[in-house]
């Protein structure tokens, strides 16, 4: 694990204890997900959390602790994986060596809340903070991990299709009019979301985007 150790070497860290318990027992488990939800997917949305401590303050170890857990539901359907990730949380007895249960409610419900087409905003700063580091919203990641479901989700699909899946998706999802919101006022996110948004409006743009990063994928697999 000590490859994709998340927790930067400062002062105000997760509690080394807690650090080893979720690297040893929770991060493993992403392994088994698509390449849009694997290892690498939680280990950056850990470090944006912990980004999003600094401006807040909200308590570091229970952001840490919804980082690593947030995406433990797509072990079952995709559409309900954020309510099942938010069970698994809430039954892991071990967590009640670091946390109350009032904490351990309001961890389980940031887990629940954070899925961008949620119908209502997180109820919680908790929840904010792990939808907002989430959305990762670097636009060749958010192009990479949308081309990487379509071809893990619909293999059956042939290049001008999965083209056409992706367009679709990202114009739902990331446009002017799409269904993504943004949670934490000045976040990183903010100006990232206005480049992508500049590639989705250029359709010659977004293909091209589409078209090399596609092809470094199938290079790379």
């Amino acid at each position: 694990m000590q490859n994709y150790s998340p927790h930067p070497m400062i002062n105000n860290s997760p509690s080394l204890d807690l650090v080893e318990f979720v690297e040893t027992n929770i991060l493993p488990r992403y392994a088994q997900f698509d390449p849009a939800h694997n290892l690498q997917h939680v280990v950056r949305v850990i470090r944006n959390a912990l980004d999003l401590v600094r401006t807040t303050g909200a308590d570091i170890n229970m952001v840490y602790t919804i980082a690593a857990y947030h995406d433990l539901g797509m072990s079952g359907p995709r559409a309900v994986h954020h309510i099942t990730g938010g069970k698994i949380l809430a039954a892991d007895a071990r967590l009640k060596r670091w946390f109350s249960p009032e904490q351990i409610k309001i961890m389980k419900e940031a887990v629940e809340d954070h899925r961008a087409s949620a119908s209502h905003a997180p109820r919680s700063l908790y929840g904010k903070i792990i939808a907002e580091a989430d959305r990762d919203i670097v636009p060749e990641t958010v192009i990479r991990r949308t081309i990487e479901f379509g071809l893990a989700n619909y293999p059956e699909l042939d290049y001008e299709q999965q083209w056409q899946r992706f367009r679709q998706h990202m114009d739902e999802k990331y446009s002017q009019h799409g269904y993504i919101r943004l949670w934490i006022p000045g976040s990183p996110n903010e100006k990232k979301l206005g480049e992508l948004r500049q590639i989705i409006a250029d359709t010659r743009l977004l293909r091209h985007e589409f078209d090399r990063i596609f092809q470094l994928i199938q290079q790379r697999d």
